[in-house]
């Protein structure tokens, strides 16, 4: 079966571990919303190493229907870094990103399209309700609540990275080379204009959720530290609070030698305050220079591929 060689105006990047019985119909899904919306699209599936038949039913799906086209990643590369590869592999004039299990409304897209050809860069889904447990809820809250006071630029609350970015924001975000690319963090770091659509979050179709609380916490405290410089240099400023209670030790012990109280003891005390000040503004200093050295040194593969069907010679 011949390849599309024409660049469709819409790319649909759909991650997948596991999602053997989710695939085929959310392609029909999403090929019948798009088709409805009068765009020429074609459909990316990134496979996360499953251990399921998922690579064998998308194999299927590419064979009848060449506008489907699959990834298959050598390891299981994490929830930044595959979807984030899926999206720079795409050559739509749009890249919509999305889940396999329906719990990003396929119906939506539509919206998205039309509000995408009026002019908005991007267009993000934002889920109104989350169906979790109370702990999940707090942990979630409170990563919000780091993410808006420490981060480097803010977050879209319950925004998943559901949604639709214009080829000009993916290139972008491309070109920043981050090799833990925190996605939706990113969208908003460029700076183009956003719009945002809230929907209820539906019940996950068929199988079982790949996500656990240490996956979840492993992906909140990725996204954290790729969206915040500022945790790299807060040691700095706890030494520099340090230092300033160590200098109100000092005055303390003068004050005792000059009224003969006790002031060695206050000496002491200032003795270690400064000692510890001097700790953490030195690790504040070496975060920083982290950061730099972080900065300076990007540029490796998100994900290696083991296989791909389907996409146009040499793409």
């Amino acid at each position: 079966m011949a390849v599309d060689l024409e660049i469709p105006d819409v790319s649909v990047v759909i991650p997948c571990l596991n999602e053997e019985e989710n695939a085929p119909a959310i392609a029909a899904a999403v090929s019948a919303e798009l088709e409805r919306a009068g765009v020429t699209f074609d459909i990316i599936f990134i496979d996360n190493f499953s251990s399921d038949r998922t690579v064998d039913v998308l194999r299927e799906l590419c064979a009848r229907d060449p506008r489907v086209r699959l990834i298959a990643n050598s390891r299981n590369f994490g929830q930044m870094r595959s979807p984030t590869h899926g999206i720079f592999m795409a050559r739509g004039r749009a890249v919509i990103g999305m889940c396999a299990d329906f719990q990003d409304p396929p119906e939506l897209l539509g919206t998205f399209v039309e509000r995408w050809k009026a002019g908005t860069d991007i267009v993000l889904g934002v889920r109104e309700t989350e169906q979790t447990s109370r702990v999940l809820g707090w942990a979630r809250a409170f990563s919000y609540f780091l993410a808006r006071k420490v981060g480097d630029y803010p977050i879209i609350r319950n925004a998943t990275g559901f949604g639709l970015y214009d080829r000009r924001v993916v290139d972008a975000i491309r070109s920043m080379k981050e090799p833990e690319p925190f996605f939706r963090g990113m969208l908003v770091e460029t700076g183009y204009k956003i719009e945002s659509f809230p929907y209820s979050r539906p019940m996950r179709r068929k199988g079982k959720s790949n996500n656990t609380f240490f996956t979840l916490l492993d992906f909140a405290l990725s996204g954290l530290t790729s969206s915040s410089k500022k945790l790299l240099r807060a040691p700095f400023f706890v030494g520099g609070a340090a230092m300033a209670f160590a200098g109100v030790l000092l005055l303390a012990a003068l004050v005792a030698a000059l009224t003969g109280g006790n002031a060695l003891g206050w000496i002491i005390a200032f003795a270690v305050e400064f000692q510890l000040a001097l700790i953490f503004l030195f690790m504040g200093l070496s975060g920083d220079q982290l950061r730099m050295v972080s900065e300076r040194t990007r540029g490796g593969p998100l994900v290696f591929e083991r296989e791909r069907v389907n996409f146009p010679e040499g793409y």
